[in-house]
């Protein structure tokens, strides 16, 4: 399986690490920002990391910052076509206290060093609403874990993103992960935030969460290889590198598999945020 590129697991999970107000203007006390270097052959490695007052983000593209900056997926960000393909790293000094306006430093130094301008729209949009289904929720929520769940490891923030031709592994936080293979995902005490990010990249329309669940589950599901080249799509890849797999049952979807533990999906329509790029530079100011 070639690998899948996409940044997209990164931000969801890094939005929900910090808080929701954010003051008007924010800044890094300093930030560094580099083309990001062409990882090897079959495999890359991308994340975001805090570690005290530094904050480290590596081989994400444009459009990921932009998404994880304004809290909107990347497939409702509209601009030039180069903001999925050019990656950059960036390490950067938080002020003190400053790590809760995160995303609000992100929106400024999009601002500084890619001259970004940008307009929010809203538009109505067909979409699935997650919801519980009839007989009830099959999945049950993790396990506690105090290795995992205690006090240490809660001051610093590592998600991150590794792949190669086996698949795709997600470190979501502390014991938290989401691994996609050939034909399923298999998560670990995964939020449905998460996993309603994660869904939408199956199929053919954006995914609301209408749960009400706030725990985290330990889950399976299956899919289809069409369901996996719509995956791959949305995160730049080429679809056709994806292959058929021979004697794969044709009946499985990721539809059968969320019913399969007590979860639906159902066509309606919503109201969904979008962000227009107005102007972006494709090249940084200087550091």
């Amino acid at each position: 399986m070639n690998i899948i590129k996409s940044g997209f697991f990164t931000i969801v999970a890094a939005a929900a690490a910090f808080g929701q107000d954010q003051p008007p203007r924010a800044e890094f006390e300093v930030a560094s920002v580099k083309k990001s270097a062409t990882p090897a052959p079959g495999q890359y490695n991308m994340g975001l990391h805090i570690d005290g007052a530094m904050v480290s983000c590596t081989y994400l593209s444009l459009k990921s910052y932009i998404s994880m900056a304004y809290q909107v997926p990347d497939t409702r960000i509209n601009g030039p076509d180069w903001l999925d393909s050019e990656k950059f790293d960036i390490v950067a000094k938080l002020p003190t206290g400053g790590r809760d306006q995160l995303r609000a430093m992100i929106q400024s130094l999009l601002a500084d060093r890619f001259k970004l301008v940008l307009h929010k729209d809203t538009k109505e949009f067909p979409v699935y609403a997650l919801v519980v289904g009839k007989n009830g929720l099959k999945l049950k929520e993790s396990a506690p874990d105090a290795e995992t769940d205690g006090a240490p490891g809660k001051s610093n923030v590592n998600v991150d993103v590794a792949g190669g031709r086996g698949g795709t592994v997600v470190n979501l936080g502390p014991g938290a992960y989401i691994s996609y293979g050939l034909n399923q995902l298999e998560g670990k005490k995964v939020p449905m935030a998460n996993l309603v990010d994660s869904i939408s990249r199956f199929v053919d329309r954006p995914v609301i969460d209408m749960t009400n669940l706030t725990g985290k589950y330990d889950l399976t599901l299956e899919y289809s290889i069409d369901e996996l080249r719509n995956l791959v799509t949305a995160s730049g890849t080429d679809p056709r590198q994806i292959p058929d797999i021979p004697g794969m049952d044709p009946t499985i979807s990721i539809f059968g598999s969320l019913e399969a533990v007590g979860l639906k999906l159902e066509p309606r329509k919503a109201p969904l945020d979008v962000l227009v790029i107005d102007h972006i530079e494709k090249t940084p100011t200087e550091n």
